[in-house]
């Protein structure tokens, strides 16, 4: 997408949560965490590209010491549409297996990219996955099964931008949660 096309997506989007909203979900987002890796010595999984700025973000937070690892995998490839195949872009350099696994993730959407994660975790032999989303998409499209453990904020069936979830690559710094125009509004 050229310049001129996301500073205009930019431009028309709705402000959804603004950044004070986004960090108070953060906290409180540790606040329920923290709890259930006491004991453990969890593997905390930034799932890239998203799950960036909301893990980073998180983990400073967080009291309960734990291992660092990432995924690499993406359904999106730089479109707003989800494509049928997972692109494994990199896999986990830890050993997960006999571990708990903290997923992190960006957004939760319909969950297929999510649930090969889960599903790989279990095959690695982790002793346990959570998953943990910055934002959770209101919508009856999601996979049987999948849910997070631990939600920040709720948004709209729409698509949304900002703090880790881009627009066509872009916008994934933003300080806060925008979602694209509907068709018909703003002028369109």
């Amino acid at each position: 997408m050229d310049d001129h096309a996301y500073a205009e997506a930019l431009e028309n989007a709705d402000l959804i949560f603004d950044q004070q909203a986004v960090e108070k979900a953060l906290d409180r987002m540790a606040l329920e965490l923290d709890p259930m890796l006491v004991g453990t010595r969890a593997i905390f999984v930034t799932i890239l590209t998203g799950g960036l700025v909301a893990a980073g973000q998180l983990a400073t937070r967080l009291q309960a010491d734990m291992d660092f690892d990432y995924v690499h995998v993406s359904r999106y490839r730089g479109t707003n549409q989800g494509q049928a195949n997972l692109d494994w872009v990199a896999g986990p350099r830890l050993d997960w297996s006999g571990r708990d696994v903290i997923l992190v993730d960006d957004i939760l959407d319909e969950g297929h990219t999510v649930a090969a994660l889960i599903a790989a975790a279990n095959e690695r032999g982790a002793a346990s996955v959570r998953l943990v989303a910055l934002c959770e998409k209101l919508h009856d499209r999601r996979t049987p099964g999948v849910s997070a453990d631990v939600v920040g904020l709720q948004v709209p069936d729409r698509y949304v931008f900002g703090y880790g979830m881009d627009c066509y690559e872009r916008g994934r710094q933003l300080p806060a949660i925008y979602a694209m125009a509907e068709a018909g509004a703003k002028g369109e």
